[in-house]
């Protein structure tokens, strides 16, 4: 995105992101301005649910996060060991900058003694998750993702907004719109307004875990 705004002022840039303002890719919401507007997927703003969702799905009181630091803020991360902590918990973050760093980074985690695994929102661990999935079932290290969809491909636990929905609904629409010639600077930016909860039992089962009934009934979506 920050390439293709440089490249052009003029051509409209349709785009997603973690946070479309705090980037600087738009000037705000409503009111984008320039030439980009698209979707924030609020991905910052979940890694904190997703880690209350985790510590109660997996009862201890030492879990790991693993943070690509291209894509959270030195704050964000404190924000979540502060809030294990108030959860009598001890949160260790294991950090990553690219892809081969993730194998380690893994390794690290189960060695530290954590019970289970935040994988922080992120694009590099999303396009990761190939090697994500299988080494923490190797490792019997439960895991949460960001999108529910992880859970249809092996993830345990996923909470956040459906990425098919995001591309299906809303920036297909926003293209509509600019396909009839309206600006982006006058079709304000979004973020997901649902948020779903996917559990993944066959892998709960393989890793010898019964998660809590009371989150499994309150999950959107079960796989058996």
């Amino acid at each position: 995105m920050r390439a293709a705004q440089q490249a052009t002022k003029i051509i409209p840039i349709l785009a997603i992101a973690e946070d479309l303002v705090g980037s600087g890719f738009v000037a705000s919401l409503a009111k984008p301005g320039g030439n980009t507007t698209g979707v924030s997927i609020l991905t910052s703003d979940l890694n904190g649910k997703r880690q209350e969702i985790l510590l109660e799905a997996i009862p201890g009181t030492h879990i790991a996060a693993l943070a690509d630091t291209n894509s959270v803020a030195p704050q964000r991360l404190q924000e979540l060991e502060d809030a294990a902590h108030a959860h009598g918990a001890e949160l260790s973050i294991f950090r990553v900058t690219k892809e081969d760093e993730i194998p380690g980074a893994l390794n690290a985690a189960k060695k530290s003694g954590a019970v289970a695994l935040n994988v922080l929102a992120s694009s590099l661990l999303f396009s990761a998750r190939k090697t994500i999935i299988p080494q923490v079932a190797a490792l019997r290290l439960p895991a949460i993702y960001q999108w529910p969809e992880i859970t249809e491909e092996g993830g345990l636990i996923g909470y956040g907004p459906h990425l098919t929905k995001i591309y299906g609904e809303i920036l297909s629409r926003q293209l509509a719109e600019l396909l009839r010639g309206t600006k982006p600077a006058d079709i304000p930016a979004e973020q997901p307004t649902k948020f779903d909860l996917a559990v993944n039992l066959k892998t709960a089962k393989a890793l010898g875990l019964t998660l809590p009934p009371a989150l499994v009934v309150r999950a959107d979506n079960v796989i058996e």
